[in-house]
């Protein structure tokens, strides 16, 4: 069950990564992906990107370990590597411009990410 939660709550963390860009130009990734999603209706080469479709493909493996009975290690493990990329590079985008609100956005995340990988390797230790 502490699997699941943890799994919500990494989903519910990667919404919340701050971009900003230029002078007036900001967003949090859900809504970014809100707008991918529909740009994937009418232009589907445009969101063909890696920095993309990895987090996108990472949130939906996380979404589908919330479905089963025992949530699959390797599909967590994947979606938090596919989502890590992108808040990795935004983590050191933030610390190399030295913003505050990018760094702040993708800790909870980077947090949650590094808890639940110990989490998930304890539980291979103590079954084994």
């Amino acid at each position: 069950m502490k699997s699941k939660i943890l799994n919500v709550f990494l989903i519910i963390s990667s919404l919340f990564g701050f971009l900003e860009w230029g002078h007036n130009y900001s967003m949090f990734l859900f809504q970014a992906e809100a707008e991918i999603i529909s740009k994937f209706f009418t232009n589907p080469i445009s969101v063909l990107h890696p920095f993309i479709i990895l987090p996108f493909v990472g949130q939906v493996l996380l979404l589908l370990t919330l479905f089963q009975k025992n949530p699959s290690k390797i599909m967590t493990y994947i979606g938090i590597s596919g989502i890590g990329i992108l808040f990795s590079l935004m983590f050191l985008i933030g610390c190399l411009s030295i913003n505050l609100k990018i760094i702040s956005s993708t800790i909870p995340f980077l947090t949650l990410g590094y808890y639940t990988f110990t989490y998930c390797r304890k539980l291979n230790v103590q079954r084994k």
